[in-house]
């Protein structure tokens, strides 16, 4: 349920109602529009049957959430969230592009990429130091030495590091090595790591399972956000359909299907959508007009030596190609990169 406040309440009742739930034990989430304020009720309102609250000063209308993600719904939040990083924001009118390798593989492949992506204008380095492959005996990741290479170059170039958690235990490294930490689509329903995650305050990229519905999907972002971390960036990255010529089916529906159903900003990854890097750039541009705040991609400096993916990785001729396709697409849809 949420309290819709009337344009003209006031702070002394916005806080009075705050006062009154938590002192029934419920959670209280207050979200400030630019024109009312909306207050969002957490736990069993069955505590609430004795309680007028649409009597309350400042109370418009209460408003019942029927589906089952509350804090992640456009009812909880009308407006787009807007995750801020530093100087940056993923969400807004500028589009976020995310590039790196799939894999920490050597200092030179990540320092050569962070040098390259800095001298492009892009502000997110991305870098796998655990990998959980479908295969047990394929390259797993340098873990935390991978962390450490991804924190030099952040060092060298002021680039912000995004890279992918496993465990409770590499969300403890994380914290010291990363600014965004990433759950892959083998972990989307892990929820046990969402809770662990919902738990830090570091910025969360949630990619879409395997065979995810977008009510699966949105329920994960509820796991993290129900801990207190409202900071996420959903990533479309396809799903496992029929069709065997890619290695995904990137579903761009989702992108404006996610912009109706949830405030939440989302990114799309072409490169694992796709599993061709020829496929890339025309994905990348379909994404963006369907209204995608941002790109992950995958590029290596030698795609053919690459230890994970790389027939999907750009180099970095084809990726400052895509670079120049989308600042074009970019400008037409009237937003910036």
């Amino acid at each position: 349920m949420v309290i819709v406040m009337k344009p003209q309440a006031t702070r002394a009742d916005i806080e009075s109602i705050e006062r009154l739930l938590k002192g029934l034990n419920l959670g209280v989430h207050i979200s400030t529009g630019s024109e009312r304020t909306i207050i969002g009720i957490i736990g069993d309102k069955r505590v609430l049957a004795d309680t007028p609250l649409e009597l309350m000063p400042g109370v418009d209308r209460l408003v019942p959430i029927v589906e089952p993600f509350k804090l992640a719904g456009r009812t909880f939040k009308p407006e787009n969230t807007v995750v801020r990083i530093r100087d940056h924001e993923i969400g807004g009118r500028q589009l976020t592009i995310i590039a790196g390798p799939c894999a920490v593989e050597s200092r030179s492949q990540i320092l050569d990429t962070a040098r390259f992506l800095k001298s492009k204008g892009i502000h997110f380095l991305r870098g796998g130091a655990y990998k959980p492959r479908t295969s047990p005996y394929s390259f797993q990741g340098l873990e935390e030495d991978g962390l450490k290479l991804l924190a030099e170059a952040r060092e060298e170039t002021g680039m912000l590091v995004v890279s992918e958690i496993v465990s409770a235990r590499s969300i403890e490294l994380a914290e010291r090595y990363v600014d965004v930490i990433q759950i892959g689509a083998r972990n989307m329903q892990n929820f046990q790591l969402l809770q662990e995650v919902g738990r830090t305050r570091l910025p969360v990229i949630l990619k879409r399972g395997l065979s995810a519905t977008i009510e699966e999907w949105l329920n994960a972002a509820e796991y993290i956000m129900n801990e207190g971390n409202y900071n996420i960036i959903l990533c479309e990255r396809g799903i496992r359909t029929f069709e065997t010529y890619t290695r995904n089916t990137l579903d761009l529906s989702s992108i404006p299907a996610i912009k109706e159903l949830s405030h939440l900003p989302i990114i799309a990854d072409p490169s694992h959508g796709t599993g061709k890097w020829r496929l890339v750039t025309p994905m990348s541009r379909a994404a963006i007009a369907a209204g995608a705040d941002g790109l992950i991609i995958e590029i290596h400096p030698d795609p053919k030596k690459a230890l994970s993916d790389g027939p999907q990785s750009l180099n970095f001729d084809t990726f400052d190609s895509l670079l120049q396709e989308i600042r074009r697409m970019a400008d037409l849809l009237g937003r910036e990169i």
